[in-house]
């Protein structure tokens, strides 16, 4: 499955972005799909994971209340929602989904600054 993630910038801290993700697979996107997130110097996490009939949802604490996942299965989209934003999360995002084997986006830049 091909992953092509849009979005993400820079923007002040405080303030909003969302990130986008366009599955282009010939299935149903029966699989979970999510994004983690990487910044210089440390490991990849998993930020906000949507199962994959959009019902079981998990965040990462430091972003809960902050961050939303969607899923738009029609268009077969995962949105990243993040209000609030904190320099710390100032990061690249990557778009996942649970494939066999995993797929991951090329990634996106999110700046924040303080």
């Amino acid at each position: 499955v091909q992953l092509v993630e849009s979005g993400g910038g820079l923007v002040q801290a405080g303030g909003s972005l969302n990130v986008s993700c366009v599955a282009f697979d010939d299935g149903s996107m029966v699989y979970d799909m999510g994004w983690y997130r990487q910044s210089p110097g440390k490991g990849r996490e998993a930020v906000a994971i949507s199962g994959w009939d959009g019902e079981r949802i998990i965040y990462l604490d430091s972003v809960k209340g902050r961050f939303t996942i969607s899923r738009d299965f029609t268009k077969k989209t995962v949105h990243l929602q993040m209000n609030s934003l904190k320099p710390e999360d100032a990061a690249t995002y990557y778009c996942y989904a649970d494939t066999a084997p995993s797929s991951w986006g090329q990634g996106i830049q999110v700046t924040v600054s303080s």
